[in-house]
């Protein structure tokens, strides 16, 4: 029995397989050591728990994940249907190198996420770009301008919450905050003084709505139960800015997005100043591809995106978007159709949806 892995095709790993061949002739898996098994007389891969009649142990292959059996022509097993366990089984080893890269400082090796997910350095990179949308190195880079943010709020001086955050220099702490949120650290500290917001709160037909923007475009859609709930997230979302009320430019603005409430299907076209993660940024400007009356699942997404299997990461990514309507989180759904969640509460998702469809029909 040999072991075929993205780093070293056909290279045997005597120790290990002879564990897992045992995993097999007992039909069970092992504990943080995923793995198929192929048949080369059958050309079928399958899950170590499946039924099916043992094989000769000279004719099996070992492969990391069912891409790498199917890139080798196996196809997968009816009976235990790999295809979709080992998913399952991918997305936690994923999440577990995201809980990793998101906490620990120094950021850890490569070497030792692969370990960790039973993979070669090459079949772990590809796993994880395909379930995140970004490699290791970019999502880590990521995670650290967002331990920025949140150390800038509790560390006495800037210098001090770059190195809290994991920075070796503080020149590339100031680099990272200023790519991520388009200021300097010192100014993002002080809550974005002289940033001068401008913003209007409004009846909409979904309820008050507040929209703020920049000099850039608009950087804020809020729904809200109430004009007092909004003019308080107007002070949390820009605590030290210049909030200065609508001038004619924004009030054009204003009434676009309002109208385009009332008649989706017209289409908007307002310049927006949005700011987050690359991979965030990827999802939310997709989303701006659905055309109304439309909704696609968090999985078809991810797929458009060229990222499938990372559906989780689509929808914490949606579920992120401050940019309501304009950005059309509301138009994606689970699988099975269901709403599933919105920041600004399912009924306001149900009607929005709602007057999509009867704006398309009565086109």
């Amino acid at each position: 029995m040999r072991t075929a892995t993205a780093n070293s095709p056909d290279q045997p790993l005597p120790e290990l397989c002879e564990r897992r061949w045992q995993a097999v002739l007992d039909r069970t898996s092992l504990a943080g050591d995923p793995f198929l098994y192929a048949v080369r007389t059958t050309g079928v891969y399958c899950l170590p728990i499946c039924g099916a009649r043992r094989p000769n142990k000279s004719n099996v292959v070992l492969f990391a994940s069912n891409a790498e059996a199917e890139a080798a022509g196996f196809r997968a097993c009816k009976r235990c249907r790999p295809d979709r366990e080992v998913e399952k089984t991918q997305s936690d080893a994923i999440a577990r190198a995201c809980r990793r890269l998101e906490t620990e400082e120094p950021e850890p090796a490569l070497s030792a996420l692969a370990l960790q997910a039973c993979v070669g350095l090459a079949a772990f990179r590809r796993m994880f770009k395909a379930h995140i949308g970004l490699n290791p190195k970019q999502y880590a880079k990521a995670a650290r301008a967002r331990r920025l943010s949140a150390a800038l709020e509790t560390q006495p001086t800037v210098t001090e919450a770059i190195y809290e955050a994991g920075y070796g220099a503080s020149s590339r702490g100031y680099e990272a905050l200023e790519q991520r949120v388009g200021m300097a650290p010192s100014r993002y500290r002080q809550g974005a003084p002289g940033e001068a917001i401008r913003y209007a709160i409004a009846r909409s037909a979904l309820g008050p709505i507040l929209v703020a923007g920049t000099a850039r475009g608009l950087c804020a859609i809020e729904f809200g139960d109430s004009k007092t709930f909004l003019k308080d997230r107007l002070t949390q979302l820009f605590p030290r800015a210049t909030r200065v009320p609508a001038d004619a430019e924004f009030t054009d603005w204003l009434d676009t997005l309002l109208a385009f409430i009332d008649t989706p299907t017209a289409g908007l076209d307002l310049p927006l100043d949005i700011q987050g993660t690359a991979f965030q940024r990827r999802v939310w400007d997709a989303l701006q591809t659905i055309p109304a009356g439309t909704t696609i699942s968090y999985s078809a997404l991810a797929e458009k995106l060229g990222v499938p299997g990372s559906a989780r990461a689509v929808a914490r990514a949606c579920a992120t978007n401050g940019i309501a309507v304009a950005v059309p989180c509301h138009r994606v759904v689970r699988q099975d159709g269901d709403l599933a969640g919105y920041r600004w509460g399912l009924e306001r998702k149900r009607k929005l949806l709602a007057r999509e469809d009867k704006a398309r029909e009565t086109r």
